[in-house]
């Protein structure tokens, strides 16, 4: 079995989190644009290509915030997921000025309904996965110290 690489966006504006909705068994749940690095590409490459598919948003890519492995067996969804094992890099990101409107892309995510934008000082009440990233992103607005490595959290 491999394991996947995926490039994910941080992108903060307004004290609000650009965030992708989608609907589960339990209701909305929001993840953070970007996706899987392919074969030859860099992981900066692969991010500006997924948030020009998932949001139709050119980006400038900042720096490198977190990396989280996602060990499928080991956490909630794992009847469906138990065989992927994922590190995800997180890039704190800016949209470039030049871009048109923010939202679905040409290639949304599967189930992707749309982009939303979720207040800062809210983000503890939204599903947002990975879940454990929620006090990171505000340790992080909040200039706060904050691990790089958070290990296989969701």
């Amino acid at each position: 079995m491999n394991i996947r690489n995926s490039a994910k966006a941080i992108i903060i504006q307004d004290k609000q989190l650009l965030a992708i909705k989608k609907l589960d068994k339990d209701g909305y749940y929001f993840i953070l644009p970007g996706g899987g690095q392919e074969h030859g590409e860099t992981l900066h490459q692969a991010l500006k290509r997924e948030c020009i598919e998932e949001i139709n948003a050119a980006v400038e890519i900042g720096n490198l915030l977190f990396i989280r492995e996602y060990i499928g067996k080991n956490h909630e969804h794992f009847e469906f997921d138990s065989e992927l094992h994922q590190i995800e890099y997180m890039f704190s990101c800016e949209i470039k000025s030049s871009n048109k409107e923010i939202g679905n892309g040409v290639v949304p995510d599967d189930g992707q309904i749309s982009v939303e934008r979720l207040t800062i000082s809210d983000l503890m009440n939204y599903r947002l996965y990975p879940q454990a990233i929620r006090d990171k992103i505000i340790a992080y607005i909040s200039r706060k110290e904050f691990p790089v490595y958070l290990g296989d959290i969701n």
